[in-house]
C-alpha cells in the first residue's frame, strides 16, 4: 500500500480475514454461549437419569418443590446446589419450562443465589437465569426481579470462569429487551468488565463479551461512550488486525458501533484504525469489506484531516476494485463511490498541518 508521508504502525498482513467462512453480509453475531454444563465421567453417570428427566416437560408441583428448597429457612449446601442445578437444566433443555419456572416465582430465588458465597452454587444460578432469558417473555421479569447488578457482580468477581462467561451472555440477552435495560446494565458498570474480558477472556469468553459489547453499545448510546472511555478500541483493533483471533468481523462491527460518535472515530484513528480499516477493504471477506467501508465513510464524513490520512494510506485503489465488483451489493457500491469521491477531493495544506489535539476535539 502507498504510505506517503503518514507511516502505517502496524506491518501488514496478506492472508485474508476470516472467522466464520461467511462472506454474506448479515452481522457475524450468533446468539452468545449456552449452558454448557459437563461432568466426570462417573458423575455423569450417576445424574444421566436427571438429565432425560429434565429434558421433558416439568410439572407446577415438581418447579414449585425446588423453589420451596431454594427458599427453606435452613436449607443445606448439597440440596441447594441439586435444586439449583436441577432448575438450570429443566431451564436448558425445554422451552416450556423456561415460562413455567418464570411465572412460578423462580426467578427472584435464583437472582439470590447470584450473591451466594458457594461458587457452584452461584454459578447454577447465573446460568440458570441465562437459561431462562432465552425466552424473551421472561426478560422483563428478570429485570424487574434486581438481576441486573447482581449478575454485573458476578461477571466482576465470580469464582467460576463459567458463570464469568455465563453472567456475560445473560446480561447481553437482557440487553435486548430495550434501551432502557441496555443503559441499566451499562450504568451497573458491566462495560469495563466486558472489554476486561475482551482483552483476557478465553476464545468463548471474548466471543461473549464482543457480542454483549456490540447489544449494549447499540442499544444506548451513552454505552458508547463508556466503552470509548473505557478503552474498548483498542483491543478491537488487535482482534481486527489478527485473522488467527477468530474474532476480525465481531470486533470490526462493535468498532463500527463506535465510530458513530467523534470521540469513537477520535480514538480509531488514534489507535491506529486507519489502516486496519484500509487493509481489510482491500483483502477481506464480503461482510468485512462492506463494515470497514461504512467505518471508514463514518470517520471521513466531518474531518479532512481523517479523509487525508485515509487516502495517504492508500484506500482509493481497493475502494475502486469494491464499487466495480459485479459481486458487490448495490447499496455498497453507492457507499463505496461516495467515500472515493470524498476522498478525492481537494485537502487544504492548512488542515492537513493541524495538530492531532485538534483533530480530536472536532
Amino acid at each position: 500500500m502507498q504510505s506517503d508521508a503518514w507511516t502505517s504502525p502496524r506491518r501488514r498482513s496478506t492472508s485474508c480475514y476470516s472467522d466464520s467462512g461467511d462472506s454474506s453480509c448479515s452481522e457475524p453475531f450468533s446468539e452468545c454461549g449456552s449452558d454448557d454444563l459437563s461432568f466426570t465421567p462417573a458423575a455423569a453417570a450417576g445424574i444421566h437419569r436427571l438429565l432425560l428427566s429434565c429434558a421433558a416437560e416439568a410439572s407446577e408441583d415438581a418447579i414449585s418443590s425446588l423453589m420451596a428448597e431454594l427458599e427453606s429457612p435452613a436449607p443445606s449446601l448439597d440440596s441447594l446446589r441439586r435444586a439449583a442445578m436441577e432448575l438450570r437444566l429443566l431451564a436448558k433443555h425445554n422451552p416450556d419450562n423456561r415460562v413455567r419456572i418464570a411465572k412460578a416465582g423462580g426467578v427472584r430465588p435464583l437472582v439470590k443465589l447470584l450473591s451466594h458465597a458457594d461458587p457452584l452454587l452461584q454459578e447454577h444460578g447465573v446460568t440458570a437465569l441465562l437459561n431462562l432469558s432465552i425466552c424473551d417473555e421472561n426478560k422483563a421479569t428478570i429485570v424487574e426481579a434486581g438481576a441486573i447488578r447482581p449478575l454485573v457482580q458476578a461477571l466482576k468477581s465470580a469464582a467460576s470462569p463459567a458463570a464469568r462467561e455465563n453472567a456475560a451472555c445473560a446480561l447481553l440477552r437482557l440487553s435486548q429487551l430495550d434501551g432502557a435495560a441496555a443503559a441499566a446494565i451499562g450504568r451497573a458498570g458491566a462495560i469495563p468488565l466486558l472489554v476486561s474480558l475482551l482483552e483476557t477472556g478465553g476464545p468463548r469468553g471474548k466471543k461473549d463479551a464482543a457480542t454483549a459489547l456490540y447489544a449494549l453499545c447499540s442499544g444506548a448510546r451513552e454505552n458508547r461512550q463508556r466503552a470509548v472511555e473505557t478503552g474498548a478500541v483498542r483491543p478491537l483493533l488487535d482482534l481486527m488486525a489478527d485473522p488467527e483471533s477468530g474474532m476480525v468481523d465481531k470486533a470490526a462491527y462493535v468498532l463500527h458501533s463506535l465510530v458513530g460518535s467523534g470521540e469513537g472515530r477520535a480514538a480509531a484513528v488514534e489507535e491506529g484504525g486507519i489502516p486496519v480499516l484500509v487493509e481489510m477493504v482491500e483483502v477481506g471477506s464480503s461482510r468485512q469489506k462492506e463494515i470497514a467501508t461504512l467505518s471508514l465513510l463514518q470517520i471521513c464524513e466531518d474531518n479532512a484531516v481523517y479523509r487525508t490520512m485515509v487516502a495517504r494510506e492508500g484506500a482509493i485503489p481497493p475502494l475502486v476494485a469494491l464499487s466495480q465488483s459485479p459481486s458487490v451489493r448495490p447499496k455498497l457500491k453507492t457507499k463505496a463511490e461516495s467515500l472515493i469521491e470524498m476522498l478525492r477531493q481537494p485537502r487544504s495544506p492548512s488542515l492537513r498541518a493541524r495538530p492531532a489535539a485538534v483533530v480530536a476535539a472536532e
